[in-house]
């Protein structure tokens, strides 16, 4: 670039112009269509009247699209400039010549960058197809600057992200572990959900190579996670994005208990600062609106339960059918992601008026309870990630659960229970009564 600039202050010094304003975009091509700030400054000066002449290093250096061309000419020649000086040559832009070289010399250029781009795209798609790494300004976390070895520490943290994401933490509780931990990014600034987000759903760190979203090829590098772990972290991304579910969770059994005289569910509430779970009536609720009970107790009864389900023998069983479950989980994500395009393809064709409305509702509706019933089944084998090295330990977790976010609490209690029944209170009083509580296990 400098030496660019030097050339081209020279040819205006042997012409005796001064120099008014040197307009420089370092690294932003003139033929992707980008915006280039001071380019668009120079055309504002020359439709001011500021400038009378302008020095490019070459025709090309101005611009390589044919379009832009037009557009520079159209604007000196309503300001009166004329002269287009090059490094390599100048151009009269005041005469029928002058513009006719102008338009081939910025017709051969365009050509002449899209072959070369085609030519790196070519490269580009080959590289990623024999499984070989990229380059980049930062090398990927997890991975030595070769972007080959593994940085086993940094891999560790990745496998502990996974499961416990997968085991339903949260992004936030989790990017809060990272900081508290003094954990870095490559770069050293702070961790965000986002930056996880990106980590975990990376095909590299299951040893696959992608190119502009497509898995292309198996890696030359070393997998960090197995490819049926990435394909849960992605569904399960999926799964949370469409949900829509944002607020942070308060109560460690929301969703999980239902109303024993209309059968609804039980929502949070507080009422005196006493934390409770009530069935709500209404048009957003739909509850009976007659049942309530205070949430510590029952909650403290239901996470005892659990503890005590984790060391039964109906756990140990749920463990030995891991391996299959895993399998069954591989094929409900290729099912879940075949009816989520036919999703979109038909939203495609509602938009392109190729469908009625009608003809839109009863194909989508059919599709989306597939989707529905998949994401329940794909929910139930993620628990089984939920009690990985926990079955059989359940008082080893007991004297940990306080330390447990709720996020992790609530997904241990979900992958063992189902639901709980409350049934109505028999008598008046504030006495918390066990009996209440009908628990319907899902192992």
């Amino acid at each position: 670039m400098e030496r660019q600039l030097s050339d081209c202050r020279k040819i205006a010094a042997e012409r005796g112009w001064h120099v008014a304003e040197e307009y420089v975009d370092n690294d932003i091509s003139a033929y992707v269509g980008k915006r280039r700030p001071s380019y668009e400054r120079l055309l504002e000066d020359i439709a001011a009247g500021q400038r009378d002449a302008v020095v490019v290093y070459n025709n090309d250096r101005l611009t390589r699209r044919p379009i832009e061309l037009e557009q520079f000419t159209a604007i000196c020649e309503a300001a009166g400039v004329t002269q287009l000086i090059a490094v390599t040559g100048g151009l009269n832009l005041g005469n029928d010549d002058g513009m006719f070289t102008a338009r081939v010399l910025a017709a051969v250029a365009a050509k002449e960058s899209a072959r070369k781009s085609e030519r790196l795209k070519r490269k580009a798609r080959e590289i990623a197809e024999s499984g070989r790494p990229n380059g980049g300004n930062h090398r990927p976390w997890g991975y030595e600057a070769d972007r080959v070895t593994v940085v086993e520490s940094e891999a560790e943290v990745i496998r502990r992200l996974a499961v416990r994401y997968l085991a339903g933490e949260s992004l936030a509780s989790l990017t809060q572990w990272l900081q508290d931990n003094s954990i870095p990014t490559v770069t050293g600034a702070e961790w965000h959900t986002s930056t996880i987000r990106n980590t975990l759903t990376n095909p590299r760190i299951a040893g696959l190579r992608s190119h502009n979203g497509e898995i292309v090829a198996n890696a030359v590098w070393p997998a960090i996670i197995t490819p049926a772990q990435h394909q849960q972290l992605v569904s399960t991304f999926a799964r949370k994005t469409s949900s829509g579910r944002r607020v942070p969770r308060r109560y460690v059994l929301s969703g999980m208990l239902r109303c024993g005289t209309c059968g609804g569910k039980l929502f949070s509430s507080v009422r005196r600062e006493t934390r409770r779970y009530v069935c709500m009536s209404g048009p957003d609720h739909r509850g009976c609106g007659r049942l309530t009970i205070v949430a510590a107790p029952v909650e403290e009864w239901i996470t005892e339960a659990v503890l005590l389900r984790l060391d039964s023998p109906e756990m140990a069983d749920a463990l030995a059918g891991r391996a299959a479950a895993d399998d069954r989980s591989v094929a409900l994500n290729g099912e879940l992601q075949s009816d989520q395009e036919q999703l979109t393809e038909l939203a495609e064709l509602w938009s392109a008026k190729a469908i009625s409305s009608a003809e839109w509702k009863a194909a989508r509706e059919p599709i989306e309870a597939r989707i529905y019933s998949i994401s329940r089944q794909l929910g139930q084998i993620t628990g089984g990630n939920t009690l990985s090295g926990l079955i059989g330990n359940g008082n080893a977790l007991r004297e940990s659960w306080a330390t447990l976010n709720l996020s992790r609490q609530a997904a241990i209690i979900a992958a063992i229970l189902d639901f709980a029944t409350i049934t109505p209170a028999k008598t008046r009083g504030r006495a918390f009564d066990p009996f209440r509580i009908v628990p319907t296990w899902s192992r």
